[in-house]
C-alpha cells in the first residue's frame, strides 16, 4: 500500500520530528472512537470504521494513536484490516498500562507480566514486529496519580532494548514523573489531558518543547463532553468554520511540539477536523481564545 503525503491536507499543519527515524504530521488521528459505545465492544459499522482509517491516510495523516485496550482489541484489529501492509511513513503509536474488564471499567495493568503481555498483544493485533512508540499510561482516567513510575517504565525500557519497541512515551503523568522516566530511558512524547479550556499543563508543554519532546493532548476537543464556549463559537463564526476546527487550530498555534490526535468514527467529521491544519488565527483571535481558560 503506497500513499503520497505531499500537498495533502494534514501536511498543512507541518510535521514534527520525534526521533531520527520518526517524523509525523502534527495533525494525526486517534482511533479510540472506532470501538463501540463507551470504547467497548465492536463498532456498529465496521466498514465505516475501515473507511475512516483509509481516508485518514489519503488525507496525509502519518500518525495514528491507538491502544489494545480500546474495545478491547477492537481498534487494533480494525487498523490492521484497513491498512496492513502499512504505507511507508505511517507511524502507529499505542499505549499500555490498563485493561478493560467485563463491565467496561479501566483497571490498571502495570505489573511486569501484564505490560509484557500487552506489548505482545499489540504486536500481534497490529501485525508488527516492533512498535513505533509505546506510551506507558499510569494515571487516572483524566488526571495523573502521583508516585513513582520507575518499575513499570523500566519494563518497557527493557523491551525496547529487546527490539520490540522503538521509542517510549508516557501518559497521564506529572512533571516529576516525566523527569523520573527520563532518568531511566529517553522519551519522545507525553500524552496528557489538555485542551482550550483545560490548561493545567502549560508549563510542562513549554518545558518539553525546549527538549524537542512531543506533547500529545488527549481529549483535544473536550472528550465525551465536547467543548462549549460562546467565545469559541464567536471566533468560529467570524472565520467561517466550526468551533472544533478553531479549538484544534488553537492547539497547533499553542506550541510547535503539540501533536493532535482528534478521534472520530465519521469520514465527514475527519475531514472537518483536518481543516484546522490550514486555519490561520490572528493575534486577536488567539487573545479571545486564551481568555476561555482564564
Amino acid at each position: 500500500m503506497v500513499s503520497q503525503y505531499n500537498n495533502q491536507p494534514a501536511a498543512a499543519a507541518g510535521t514534527f520530528t520525534m526521533a531520527e527515524d520518526l517524523t509525523v504530521t502534527r495533525m494525526g488521528y486517534g482511533a479510540m472512537q472506532l470501538a463501540g459505545p463507551h470504547v467497548f465492544g465492536p463498532p456498529a459499522d465496521r466498514d465505516a470504521a475501515i473507511a475512516v482509517l483509509r481516508e485518514a491516510v489519503e488525507l496525509g495523516i502519518t500518525h495514528i494513536d491507538t491502544s489494545d485496550f480500546y474495545g478491547p482489541y477492537v481498534t487494533n484489529q480494525i487498523i490492521k484490516e484497513a491498512l496492513h501492509p502499512y504505507p511507508d511513513g505511517l507511524h502507529i503509536v499505542t499505549k499500555v498500562g490498563a485493561l478493560r474488564d467485563a463491565e467496561g471499567n479501566w483497571p490498571p495493568a502495570l505489573a511486569p507480566e501484564q505490560l509484557r503481555q500487552a506489548v505482545h498483544d499489540n504486536l500481534n493485533h497490529l501485525g508488527l514486529d516492533a512498535l513505533d512508540v509505546v506510551n506507558l499510561r499510569v494515571g487516572g482516567f483524566d488526571s495523573p496519580t502521583p508516585g513513582s513510575i520507575a518499575e513499570p517504565f523500566t519494563v518497557l525500557a527493557q523491551m525496547q532494548q529487546e527490539g520490540l519497541i522503538k521509542h517510549l512515551g508516557i501518559s497521564t503523568v506529572t512533571a516529576e514523573q516525566v523527569a523520573e522516566a527520563q532518568s531511566i530511558a529517553p522519551i519522545v512524547c507525553v500524552q496528557n489531558l489538555y485542551n482550550l479550556a483545560h490548561r493545567d499543563d502549560d508549563d510542562l508543554i513549554d518545558a518539553l518543547a525546549a527538549q524537542n519532546i512531543a506533547y500529545v493532548p488527549y481529549f483535544p476537543l473536550g472528550g465525551f463532553s465536547p467543548l462549549q464556549s460562546d467565545t469559541l463559537n464567536s471566533v468560529a463564526t467570524r472565520l467561517g468554520t466550526t468551533p472544533m476546527a478553531v479549538a484544534l487550530a488553537w492547539l497547533l498555534h499553542r506550541s510547535p511540539n503539540i501533536l493532535l490526535i482528534p478521534g472520530t468514527s465519521s469520514v465527514a467529521h475527519l475531514r472537518s477536523n483536518i481543516t484546522a491544519a490550514a486555519l490561520t488565527l490572528s493575534e486577536d483571535d488567539l487573545a479571545e481564545l486564551n481568555s476561555i481558560a482564564s
